[in-house]
């Protein structure tokens, strides 16, 4: 799993069939100090998340589908999770 913030929306007129009333969303993966770490991905919402929210995301491309409860999907990355906190004991 990675920690994320969504920052867009893709709208996809034309997708797979297995997408059907699932959300695109664009989201950058986070150091855990909030800085931007590595390239930005595309992902399927499991769980209504919305732009500027922090999110858990899990690229691994069955258990993203898998998460979704969609089965054989061609899913490379999925949110499962919005993130109210984290705490890092010093």
């Amino acid at each position: 799993m990675q920690i994320a913030r969504v920052i867009g929306t893709v709208v996809a007129t034309q997708k797979h069939r297995k997408f059907e009333g699932s959300k695109l969303l664009l989201v950058q993966p986070l150091t855990l100090d909030d800085q931007p770490r590595g390239a930005a991905l595309l992902a399927i919402d499991a769980v209504g998340a919305g732009v500027h929210e922090k999110v858990l995301v899990v690229i691994e491309g069955r258990a993203a589908g898998e998460a979704l409860g969609k089965k054989a999907a061609p899913v490379d990355a999925a949110i499962i999770g919005i993130i109210d906190e984290v705490d890092i004991p010093a």
